[in-house]
């Protein structure tokens, strides 16, 4: 059974960063897992950002600038480095695959609230 773990999440002000991480029981790698999504409080989830087939990041428009998507070295961990935080980006960030395959199981996800 694959598992998921988000960690990084965490209260803080606007203007703030946090850097999330993320683990599998499996290698990122092997399961694909490149990619950071959100939802916020009564919304729906969204995609952050992801790395592309060619290595390529994209990134939603809302975190462009801001957010920064990589994997370590030995890429058995993916890395989400916010900075400039927003209200708005207060949600429950996690990882999984890109758009156009299939996800593996959720993780719990990392709580993040930015604060006025």
């Amino acid at each position: 059974q694959v598992q998921l773990a988000e960690s990084g999440g965490g209260l803080v002000q606007a203007g703030g960063s946090l850097r999330l991480s993320c683990a599998a029981s499996g290698t990122i790698v092997r399961l694909n897992v490149r990619a950071w999504y959100r939802q916020g409080p009564g919304k729906q989830r969204e995609l952050v950002a992801f790395i592309s087939s060619g290595g390529t990041e994209i990134y939603a428009d809302s975190v462009k600038g801001r957010f920064t998507i990589s994997r370590a070295n030995g890429q058995d961990t993916l890395y989400l480095q916010m900075n400039s935080l927003k209200p708005e980006d207060t949600a429950v960030y996690y990882c999984n695959t890109p758009p156009g395959f299939s996800y593996v199981p959720w993780g719990q996800g990392t709580q993040v609230t930015v604060s006025s």
